[in-house]
């Protein structure tokens, strides 16, 4: 279960993997996009922090919502739409000369394998659902 597990000490979306490196990379993107020229700032630099930023938003987002399937599966589409949004601000910035192919490529595996991790449990969501503790009498 490579995407964060539903480990019993589980408590919040912050105890999953995918979180944990979306929120990483979003915070990579921001320090990294600080070195954008001025001209970007209400363009690409304001775009790819937003649409990298959303990745985790919506992970945490879905976490909250886990108790229905249909819910928790759409909020982790949302999420994998804006990595793959993010990709693409990213090829921007290695073509505008911003990031050099080397980090272009490093950023991109990064998010492709936050794609993994979201395909992973958007095919099996119940492995996220909360337990439901009841005291039945045995």
């Amino acid at each position: 279960m490579g995407e964060g597990t539903r480990a019993k000490g589980m408590r919040g979306h912050r105890d999953l993997k995918v979180y944990q490196l979306a929120y990483s990379l979003a915070m990579h993107i921001f320090k990294e996009t600080k070195t954008f020229p001025q001209e970007e700032r209400y363009s690409l630099t304001s775009q790819i922090r937003r649409s990298s930023r959303s990745v985790a938003a919506n992970i945490a987002e879905g976490f909250r919502k886990r108790q229905y399937p249909s819910m928790f599966v759409s909020k982790l589409a949302d999420s994998d739409a804006e990595a793959t949004e993010t990709q693409v601000w990213l090829d921007f910035a290695r073509d505008c000369g911003y990031l050099s192919p080397e980090h272009h490529g490093e950023l991109i595996e990064r998010y492709a394998e936050i794609g993994r991790m979201l395909h992973s449990m958007i095919e099996r969501p119940e492995r996220f659902a909360p337990s439901i503790h009841t005291n039945v009498a045995a």
